[in-house]
């Protein structure tokens, strides 16, 4: 059997992965809140961690693989959202999960086998809840419930922080109510606009923390194996459901690798709203950028590393696919490439496989190229986005037009036109590459947009 290697962010380094059960391997990882779409840096987890998923099924099998994924529809940005708009909260929480759906199924990610809600779980957090205020790690205060951080003595571990550190270091919420500044919610009042369930606390709605313990727990008991998501989740998330979940349940271990993808930027800069480079998914598809590209730019980067998106890896990563599509056309897929499997099962070495498989093609060994990029979510033979577009004449005219009046606006100097031009071309899926003999190659990068040409 393959030996899978992950880094363990708890550990703090890489080790051979044990599964509790070969036969029932057990993920659970921190899924989106449903207000609004998924962008980018969202879509980099569902990527990383449906790589993880496809590899231990191939490890230990189809069946022999849980992996859960939840979503968080309790949460003050919903209730803001929904003032906001006037939208009912269940109505903005469905409609967001079926975009958010769609959207990852455009960059080829596999379902979890479960995808639970929130809202499906209050019964069972308030339980968690009351253990621990049984067990004496939380306390009621003011219509709140709050864990103490005193009552734990590892609290810190998995981030590697003193209390200290932590409170010096992150947004700590001040509130007479707190016994220790670090003292998380686990239970708040809810006002009559906010949604809200009764509790032997009174009318209220659980913190975002002891949402993930609980449903974690359903699904797969005290100990399990793998726990993911963003680095950003670290810290405060990942300490508290780590810390309320020993408390609740001491015998088990809750999860026993941790795994933390780090996070994204956009063109060498953080992606933000008021940079304008804040995109979702859905933008970039709109753009005509197939969710296949998306995706393997998303596995060109080790998932340990910040990854930065940009125009050029697209573009390129386009080129790649559709070089490849025209290879495996028609072509049975092989064996999976033992040395491909091998770079994913060393924790999860996706820019390793990559680079494998520009050998299998560069060697002509199409089949397996086919079965590895089938593994890593790559060249769907039901796909036809890589297919040659049939350009009419009049609107090559036009291209070579822009392209030539981009030259002289060169010559002359005039380089505020020239990027104009640029730009305009880049709009319309076209990347104009200038060729050391002064001759610019034009490169469609995507479905043209005619409407920027015109």
């Amino acid at each position: 059997m393959t030996q899978v290697k992950l880094y363990n962010s708890k550990k703090r380094f890489k080790e051979l992965f044990e599964p509790i059960d070969t036969k029932n391997v057990r993920m659970y990882v921190c899924g989106p809140t449903v207000y609004d779409r998924a962008h980018l840096g969202n879509a980099r987890p569902v990527v990383v961690f449906d790589m993880l998923y496809r590899l231990l099924r191939q490890v230990y099998g189809l069946k022999n693989v849980n992996y859960v994924r939840n979503f968080t529809d309790i949460d003050d940005k919903i209730n803001s959202k929904s003032l906001e708009t006037g939208e009912d909260i269940k109505s903005i929480t469905d409609r967001t999960i079926d975009l958010y759906l769609q959207d990852m199924k455009e960059l080829a990610a596999l379902e979890p086998r479960s995808m639970p809600r929130a809202t499906h779980f209050i019964s069972q957090m308030i339980e968690m809840v009351t253990d621990l205020i049984n067990k004496g790690h939380a306390y009621e205060t003011d219509g709140h419930v709050l864990f103490d951080v005193d009552s734990y003595a590892d609290y810190g571990s998995l981030s590697g922080r003193s209390i200290d550190d932590m409170i010096a270091g992150s947004r700590v919420e001040v509130a007479p109510y707190k016994r220790n500044p670090m003292d998380f919610i686990l239970w708040k009042p809810s006002d009559v606009q906010t949604p809200g369930w009764d509790s032997p606390w009174g009318r209220g709605r659980p913190g975002w923390h002891i949402e993930c313990s609980a449903m974690a727990h359903h699904h797969f008991g005290d100990s399990f194996d793998i726990h993911g998501g963003g680095n950003d989740l670290q810290f405060p998330h990942h300490e508290n459901e780590l810390a309320q979940s020993k408390c609740a349940n001491p015998e088990g271990s809750f999860a026993n690798v941790w795994i933390h993808n780090e996070m994204l930027q956009v063109e060498g800069k953080k992606m933000s709203k008021s940079l304008g480079n804040f995109f979702s998914v859905r933008d970039l598809l709109n753009q005509g950028i197939p969710g296949e590209v998306i995706r393997f730019v998303l596995l060109s980067t080790h998932y340990s590393k910040p990854m930065d998106w940009t125009q050029k890896k697209a573009n390129e990563a386009t080129a790649t696919l559709r070089k490849w599509h025209g290879l495996v056309a028609d072509i049975i897929p092989g064996k999976l490439d033992v040395v491909v499997l091998e770079r994913v099962a060393n924790d999860i070495n996706t820019p390793g496989a990559l680079a494998r498989l520009h050998e299998l093609a560069k060697n002509g060994d199409v089949a397996g190229l086919l079965a590895g990029a089938e593994f890593l979510g790559l060249l769907g033979q039901d796909s036809d986005w890589w297919r040659p577009q049939v350009v009419p004449s009049v609107i090559m005219q036009q291209i070579q037009n822009l392209v030539e009046a981009r030259s002289v606006a060169k010559a002359d100097r005039d380089f505020a036109k020239a990027d104009e031009i640029r730009d305009k071309l880049s709009a319309a899926g076209i990347e104009i590459i200038d060729k050391p003999n002064g001759i610019s190659e034009i490169i469609i990068t995507s479905r043209l947009n005619l409407d920027q040409i015109r």
